[in-house]
């Protein structure tokens, strides 16, 4: 059995072939995966995508891979929103990103949303999912309170997703008045950031492993 996954933002190709071997493409577009389910491949995995600059990959080409026989396997990104809009057609979603968009937690695209180097196709913007759990983690530990939090994930969200980084966050949240001194939480964010995106794109090589090891 052959796979192929469309990566590079949220986990690198060489990293990720640690993991899974199998034929690694750009982030999908708009027609990559009707050129990849003509070319033999029984498992496709979908973990990046463009989203805003170019026509993003189409439900239609997912599911007549789909009915080809194909299994296709999406999370972390442009993957857990396809999945959650698919999986009642037979995609399969996986990773925590994927189940907020599932059940309603999260649904904008810019959740997951960054700016990526055009060349290796690395993020130099932080997605929203990310930033949410990172806040979240510093509510558990009591350097925020659960209020702040909220007030924080509205900030952020004013902020167009290219230009989303923590210290841009906080920084806003001192000037609004959110947050009195910006260093004990830009210290927890600068060593405690959570990475679920990349968390996510690890299970999806998971789970296509899995298949192409069961067959299931």
């Amino acid at each position: 059995m052959r796979a192929v996954i469309f990566a590079g933002t949220s986990i690198s190709h060489e990293d990720a072939k640690d993991i899974l071997d199998a034929v690694y493409l750009p982030p999908v577009a708009r027609g990559d995966v009707d050129k990849v389910a003509g070319q033999g491949y029984d498992v496709i995995g979908i973990i990046d995508g463009v989203f805003f600059d170019r026509a993003a990959v189409a439900h239609k080409e997912i599911i007549r891979a789909m009915k080809k026989g194909i299994k296709v396997v999406g999370g972390c990104s442009m993957g857990a929103l396809r999945a959650s809009e698919l999986d009642s057609h037979g995609m399969i979603g996986v990773g925590k990103v994927y189940s907020w968009y599932r059940d309603g937690v999260i649904e904008a695209d810019d959740e997951v949303a960054v700016t990526t180097n055009p060349e290796t196709f690395e993020q130099v913007s932080t997605p929203l999912v990310n930033i949410r759990e990172t806040f979240r983690g510093a509510v558990d530990k009591g350097i925020i309170d659960a209020e702040i939090c909220k007030g924080l994930i509205v900030i952020t969200k004013s902020i167009h997703y290219p230009q989303r980084s923590y210290l841009g966050i906080i920084k806003k949240a001192v000037e609004e008045g959110l947050l009195e001194d910006r260093e004990p939480l830009l210290g927890y964010c600068r060593d405690n950031a959570s990475d679920i995106k990349r968390e996510d794109a690890v299970l999806v090589l998971q789970k296509v492993k899995e298949i192409l090891e069961t067959g299931e």
